[in-house]
């Protein structure tokens, strides 16, 4: 599973015009499935998400959490985040998880985060979403598992 996590002070998913999730100071997360993908591991990815420490401390330092500054998750999905681009000019999504282990898998995260009380947003699988976000720093970073 990977998630491209970038810390924000808002951001915001629209589909058909209608905005469907929006956050202010948090992480927006473009999550990926890949075919060998488990519960287990999106579970692994959800505990490096919230407790990765990308939020400055009072000395400046990147030294807080997600859960720290509770902040808001804003979660979308990204199905050409597993696509190999290591040859050619046109990306494989071969490693990328069929359409329903990715939905479930997805499903499965999302319902993690809200059973652990946590603010979340969320984009719609499989729609033609825009993101919308001010970065903070920039602050990007690339976790799988």
């Amino acid at each position: 599973m990977i998630g491209l996590i970038q810390r924000v002070l808002e951001a915001k998913v629209v589909v058909d015009g209608n905005t469907v999730g929006q956050i202010q100071t948090g992480i927006l997360l473009l999550l990926g499935v890949e075919r060998a993908d488990t519960e287990a591991q999106a579970q692994r990815l959800l505990e490096r998400v919230v407790n990765y420490r990308i939020f400055e401390d009072s000395k400046g330092r990147m030294n807080r959490s997600l859960l720290d500054v509770q902040g808001g998750l804003l979660v979308v999905p990204q199905f050409t985040l597993p696509a190999d681009t290591q040859r050619g000019n046109r990306p494989s999504f071969t490693p990328a998880a069929p359409p329903e282990q990715g939905k479930q898998l997805f499903n499965y995260f999302c319902a993690q985060i809200q059973a652990q009380g946590l603010e979340l947003q969320s984009g719609v699988f499989g729609a033609d979403m825009q993101v919308h976000l001010i970065n903070n720093g920039p602050v990007t970073f690339w976790l799988k598992t």
